[in-house]
């Protein structure tokens, strides 16, 4: 059984950046977070994929310790995303998207899925979120739910209902100024909070992340990189980690929640450091604590 199931999509990624370019490499935010994940726990993933994906990528997220019991193989093309980036590497022009299996995929959590203390309901639509929360045959330990600006636009009651019964909900800033309308990271925080939420993180992308609570915040620096490649899937990453080292800890405290935000922003570091999975791939436990330890020393005063 998975001590963490992650809802999102598996794909195949054509990135363009200044720094490099891949075809139809393994992506999707379900595959980003479940690698990120897999370092401190063991997840199962919840997509589908088609006739095309290749065996070897399967065996690769078997190897990385992922169950793969929720991940359905359906006859046509698996999910492909293009896109490319300028020097302004936080904004992704996205140039072409293929749904494929996935316009019709209606997602079915295995049974021992639907016991799992940890939920990560990845970057989709927010009614499909809200039906794999529904499918849990109990309350998790902790519910976190990812969204982007196109189903703020067009879903916003839908993703208003997602912030309200997820108890995460990732925004990252530029999203919670759209949802809430504010300018402001602390105000749209404080909204976020009156949504029947304890907890609240707003990423800020390579300036880090803020945790917000109604005692106070916490607020976590962006890993200072030099070595920018390629910044598809830090966000899975960030969410992946986090939620990993949660659920490998097997508990929920702010003070976990602190030490969890900067693990989530390592391995997002660290993923940007290569085109699509490749950073992942290579990356053990050890780079990722040496990293960490980094992170003390950048924010020890």
């Amino acid at each position: 059984m998975p001590e963490l199931v992650v809802f999102g999509s598996v794909a195949f990624d054509s990135i363009k950046t200044p720094f490099g370019s891949v075809e139809k490499t393994l992506g999707g935010s379900g595959t980003y977070a479940s690698v990120a994940a897999s370092f401190f726990s063991k997840p199962g993933i919840v997509s589908a994929v088609g006739s095309d994906f290749p065996t070897a990528e399967m065996d690769f997220l078997k190897s990385r310790g992922i169950d793969l019991k929720g991940l359905e193989l359906k006859q046509g093309k698996t999910f492909h995303w293009s896109g490319e980036y300028g020097l302004d590497i936080n904004a992704a022009k996205t140039i072409k998207t293929e749904f494929n299996v996935l316009a019709d995929f209606k997602p079915q959590l295995p049974a021992e899925y639907t016991k799992a203390d940890f939920l990560l309901l990845g970057n989709n639509n927010p009614e499909m979120q809200l039906d794999v929360l529904g499918q849990m045959s109990k309350k998790p330990l902790l519910v976190i739910a990812d969204t982007m600006n196109i189903y703020i636009e067009k879903q916003r009651d839908k993703v208003l209902q997602v912030v309200e019964e997820a108890d995460i909900c990732l925004l990252n800033d530029s999203e919670a100024r759209l949802l809430f309308k504010t300018p402001s990271l602390v105000a749209a925080s404080k909204e976020i909070l009156k949504l029947n939420s304890e907890l609240s993180i707003i990423k800020k992308g390579e300036h880090g992340a803020l945790l917000s609570t109604a005692k106070g915040c916490f607020v976590a620096p962006g890993y200072p990189l030099e070595n920018l490649v390629d910044p598809t899937g830090c966000g899975d990453c960030f969410a992946g980690a986090l939620m990993g080292f949660l659920a490998k800890e097997g508990r929920v405290s702010e003070d976990l929640m602190r030490k969890a935000i900067i693990y989530g922003s390592v391995v997002a570091s660290l993923n940007a450091e290569g085109m699509g999975l490749e950073k992942l791939r290579e990356i053990t436990l050890d780079d990722i604590n040496k990293r960490f330890n980094e992170f003390k020393e950048i924010v020890r005063f």
